[in-house]
């Protein structure tokens, strides 16, 4: 049955040669663990990836339970916690999987740099690595407050503080980011609309464009 309705998308739109060209590709033997276990450190990069979509699978499995107000935020977390069938569960990758994306991420961009793999023809790559870093960042960021409980609430105040000293436009990423001289409801409805909005939109067009550099500049040899 699946084959068939295959089948039959395959003779209308020609999806075999499109998912072959971005999939069927072979992997170097130098970045192969198969061949020698020091080739692992090319995994990095893979294994953020997964991180990374699990955390959007995770995390729209949460937003169909959370509610971005001050007076059901920390409610619906607990909800989603303690009633919500396999919520903690849920919740738990989502949470530990912030943590373990930066950590990955962060080993991946040492091997790029102590292998040499910035260097020409791939510096506009390690640039588009960085600014994924940088919305990374920003997810754990704006994902901290989410939960709106006591210490979300003061971590984020610190944070807000911190931008708002950046100079000369410090003051004006603190404003978009509170949207008041206070914490308050503007500020959690901004950090969700960031977080689920703004920053994964940038972060699929950071992403294609570094897979799609990936594919044409191929990957850097060993020194």
């Amino acid at each position: 049955m699946l084959k068939k309705t295959y089948d039959w998308i395959d003779e209308r739109l020609g999806v075999t040669p499109i998912w072959r060209d971005i999939a069927d590709h072979e992997v170097p033997a130098h970045v192969n663990p198969a061949n020698k276990m020091s080739a692992f450190i090319y995994c990095f990069g893979g294994l953020t990836f997964l991180i990374i979509t699990t955390q959007i699978i995770s995390g729209m499995f949460l937003a169909m339970y959370y509610v971005p107000d001050i007076i059901n935020a920390y409610k619906s977390v607990k909800y989603i916690t303690d009633e919500v069938l396999l919520g903690n569960i849920v919740r738990g990758m989502h949470f530990w999987g912030a943590s373990l994306v930066i950590i990955m991420m962060f080993l991946h961009m040492l091997r790029v740099f102590f292998t040499g793999s910035y260097k020409a023809p791939r510096e506009l790559n390690w640039v588009v690595g960085v600014l994924i870093f940088a919305v990374v960042m920003g997810f754990g960021f704006t994902g901290y407050l989410l939960p709106w409980d006591q210490k979300a609430y003061w971590a984020t105040a610190v944070g807000a503080k911190i931008a708002g000293s950046v100079p000369f436009i410090g003051k004006y990423i603190q404003t978009l980011l509170v949207g008041g001289p206070d914490l308050g409801a503007l500020t959690l409805t901004r950090f969700f609309a960031i977080h689920v909005f703004f920053l994964p939109a940038a972060l699929l067009v950071l992403l294609g464009l570094h897979f799609f550099m990936i594919r044409k500049q191929g990957i850097a040899g060993p020194l």
